[in-house]
Order: structure tokens, then sequence, then C-alpha cells
């Protein structure tokens, strides 16, 4: 994957359409991937952990996807700790969004993938169901969908309607 700097560069039209966001720099850098992309898969809970584990043991196969777990910005528990990061790994997620909090930070931190998360709250979720999976997420003026292409690296997220690169090839504008 080319840096985010120079997917924006090269994609300054996508951006000023609105095909192309910039994720407002609110996320902590966790894992031991700095650099991941995919298509997105999401899934947006209250407080919980319970459908988080599901999500990721019911899929197939992470197949190169980021999960993308909307806890609408709360902080009040933690929606992820180190075994759920490794069961995503393990199955093949090239990384993890948390609009929330993570937990075990000091053992994510060795594990080989992506995350990024608003901080760390040692309080685990609770273990009930609450959430819904494949909607959309919404960052203030424009929308996360499932299925949409996520790009992260030390610089940000960018999000994209469209795949902005094959492979490590620069993408084209248009």
């Amino acid at each position: 994957m080319a840096s985010l700097a120079k997917l924006c560069d090269a994609n300054v039209e996508l951006l000023k359409s609105g095909v192309v966001h910039v994720v407002p720099p609110i996320f902590q850098s966790y894992g031991l991937k700095q650099t991941f992309s995919g298509r997105t898969v999401t899934l947006r809970v209250l407080d919980e952990d319970v459908s988080v584990r599901e999500l990721i043991e019911g899929y197939p196969d992470g197949d190169g996807k980021v999960l993308l777990v909307d806890g609408g910005g709360r902080r009040e528990c933690s929606l992820m700790g180190e075994n759920l990061v490794m069961l995503a790994r393990n199955k093949g997620w090239s990384g993890i969004v948390v609009r929330g909090c993570v937990r075990e930070v000091y053992e994510i931190n060795k594990c080989d993938i992506g995350v990024r998360a608003l901080g760390s709250n040692p309080v685990k979720g609770k273990k009930e169901h609450d959430c819904v999976q494949y909607v959309s997420v919404s960052f203030g003026n424009f929308n996360i969908r499932d299925g949409d292409w996520l790009y992260a690296d030390s610089d940000g997220i960018i999000v994209s309607k469209t795949d902005l690169c094959s492979g490590d090839a620069l993408p084209v504008s248009g």
C-alpha cells in the first residue's frame, strides 16, 4: 500500500468530491502493524464485547478485511482485549478500528496486527447482546459503510467508496 499522504496526493479530486474522506485524527495506534488496509466489516455495539467475539468467530475468514467496531465513541469500558485482537489476527483480518476503547494494551502492542482505538480502559465490556452488524458508521459529515475501503498508516486513516490501490501500485486519480 502507498502511504496515505501519497494516496491523498494522487486522489485530490476524489477527496474534493467526497468519494474519499479523511477520518478525524482521534485514534490511538496499537499493535505491531502501523499500516493496514482492506474492505470494512462494520459492527455497532453499546458497551459490550460478546457481539464482537461472535462476529470474529463467525466470519469465515478475515481475508485482509478491516473490522470497524462502532462503540459510539463511548469510553466507559473496553470493547476488545488481547484475546479478541489475537483471534482477529489468526483469522486473517488486516486491522481493527474501534470507535471506543480497548484493553490489555501491553499485550495488544505485541500482536502482529494494526489496531486503532480512541483509547484504553481496563474495564471489560458487558456480556450481553446489543449490536447491529453491517451498518454505516457516522463520523461527523460522512458515513463509513460496510464494504467501504479503509487505509491506515502512521499519518491517520482514510476511507474510500472505491479501491484506491491494487497491490503496491499508486492509484490513478479520477
